[in-house]
């Protein structure tokens, strides 16, 4: 019994100490800058500072060495980024907003509450191009760039649009399969965001692989396991509701469209038909509203005969002529020769 009390006071002792630790140095030519701790909680905001990320900001000290500690971190893995900027003062609210500033360095990794990390130079003095820590996953995705890394030298090996396609297809591939080989939902996530940004060249072979591949299901079955109160985990399973509703959507069949041309045909003609109907009515109406000498006088306007030729033919005299001619206006409702011939 005071074996068993022991554990757990060394439990909770340990528990409320736990806190994590994250230190490095910067180059000479970025002493001077801002460094900020950031936790990500969209996957689409990977890269860049953003206010609403930022945990804690430090600046290097005559050294160039940085730290960062506290214990506010979940208890389990996160992707965070620690970002470098020299924007000035006046700049660094519109480049945080932005999420982007021109002079600056990043490094994204995988840590917890309970993390110690550090980022030393590399053998060629590179700041943020290592890791070291217990936690293996930490450089994970220092892995997956390298990668990239490599597959931007394939790409640039010969710039035409062959080549370009084969690469695509090819490194697409190799992405994915890179990425469930480091058997972390995360690190897949890391790649799946690269794959799948509409920006990006892979984006068209993501939708067709995710017609016919079930891998993007067990991601997400992956992610729920392992992280089901991450954001990402939401995140991800609603994109991927959404691109697949946009991928499996069905088809219009070519047979609707052939009966939606007919329609359309059908409006028109019918259209044409009324106003077919509609001029021999109005006709009809002509033929039967007016008077024998009514008659006789249109026939001859619409032979543009003067009122002076119609009085002789017909042996009237001009008044009674215009009398016939104002009769034949009211009744048809038109004012001039040229409607009157239109009609």
């Amino acid at each position: 019994m005071k074996k068993t009390f022991f554990v757990i006071i060394f439990l909770i002792g340990t528990t409320c100490l736990a806190q994590y630790q994250f230190s490095g140095k910067v180059n000479t030519d970025m002493e001077n800058g801002k460094l900020y701790l950031s936790m990500i909680e969209d996957y689409r905001k990977l890269s860049g500072v953003y206010s609403e990320q930022i945990l804690s900001k430090t600046i290097p000290d005559s050294m160039g060495s940085f730290h960062f500690e506290g214990d506010n971190l979940p208890l389990e893995n996160r992707i965070y980024r620690i970002h470098i900027d020299m924007c000035s003062d006046e700049d660094q609210a519109l480049n945080h907003f932005s999420g982007h500033c021109a002079n600056s360095k990043e490094i994204l990794f995988i840590a917890n509450n309970t993390d110690t990390l550090s980022f030393p130079f590399t053998e060629n003095n590179e700041m943020f191009c290592k890791v070291v820590a217990p936690n293996e996953k930490s450089e994970i995705f220092l892995k997956i760039d390298s990668l990239k890394n490599d597959m931007k030298y394939a790409f640039a090996a010969y710039r035409s649009e062959v080549n370009k396609k084969l690469n695509t297809q090819k490194w697409f591939k190799s992405l994915l399969d890179y990425g469930k080989s480091l058997d972390e939902p995360l690190a897949e996530l890391y790649v799946y965001a690269y794959v799948s940004d509409r920006s990006n060249d892979f984006h068209q072979h993501y939708l067709e692989d995710l017609k016919k591949n079930n891998y993007y299901d067990l991601l997400g079955s992956q992610l729920a396991e392992r992280y089901p109160n991450s954001p990402y985990t939401k995140q991800y399973l609603s994109e991927l509701a959404a691109d697949k509703y946009l991928v499996e959507k069905p088809q219009t069949p070519w047979w609707l469209y052939l009966l939606g041309v007919f329609a359309a045909f059908s409006v028109l003609a019918n259209f044409y038909l009324i106003g077919k109907w509609r001029q021999l009515q109005r006709k009809d109406k002509t033929t039967t509203v007016l008077s024998v000498q009514e008659k006789k006088v249109m026939q001859l306007i619409m032979e543009n005969k003067t009122n002076k030729e119609i009085a002789s033919e017909l042996f009237i005299s001009i008044n009674t002529v215009k009398t016939h001619i104002n009769n034949l206006y009211k009744k048809l409702n038109v004012t001039s020769r040229e409607e009157l011939k239109e009609l």
